[in-house]
């Protein structure tokens, strides 16, 4: 039982999704978070009304069960598992955190300026998730996904448009971590 609880090496999660990858592949499958809003907008019969969301959405049935078990599963690991003290954050990054006005998480996972709920009593805060959500949600239709279904599934099929996707979205954060993100902070 004890397994459970420590973190997991790298190799051993990589593995794991490998695993699942070719199980996907083998049964015919691909993989995405950002198409369960489209399975979840066809749920709800504004298909007859917007054609994009006209499909049979109970064949995507499988990866809105991948959504509720990273969901729970993210709420069981945070709230029941969690060690914070296995977390090591190098004092470089600290010392930039700090210049932008944010505190070392000190025995939290992720630093309270950015994920507290004090973000929420923030109009600036509020906008900031306003825009940066439509701009996720714009950048994954656009891209014909997101982040995992390009970077696992898309990259796993040898696919082009992936590597290029992902290249992009490798790109697009880290100048989002070191140009936008200082500017946006100090407003």
């Amino acid at each position: 039982m004890d397994i459970i609880f420590k973190t997991w090496s790298w190799y051993v999660s990589g593995f794991l999704i490998g695993m699942i990858m070719l199980c996907l592949i083998y049964f015919g499958k691909t993989f995405g978070m950002s198409s369960n809003l489209r399975s979840l907008c066809g749920m709800t019969g504004i298909g007859k009304k917007i054609s994009f969301f006209d499909f049979d959405w109970k064949e995507q049935r499988w990866n809105l069960v991948v959504v509720l078990g990273a969901i729970l599963g993210g709420f069981v690991a945070v709230h029941y598992m969690s060690d914070p003290s296995n977390v090591s954050i190098n004092s470089k990054t600290i010392a930039q955190l700090a210049q932008l006005g944010i505190d070392a998480p000190n025995g939290k996972l992720m630093p309270d300026a950015l994920f507290g709920s004090q973000i929420w009593h923030s109009p600036k805060s509020i906008f900031i998730l306003i825009i940066g959500g439509i701009l996720i949600g714009f950048g994954s239709r656009y891209a014909g996904g997101c982040t995992s279904g390009h970077a696992i599934s898309g990259l796993s099929n040898l696919q082009l448009p992936s590597l290029k996707a992902v290249i992009g979205f490798f790109v697009g954060g880290l100048i989002m971590a070191h140009f936008l993100l200082p500017l946006i902070l100090r407003i």
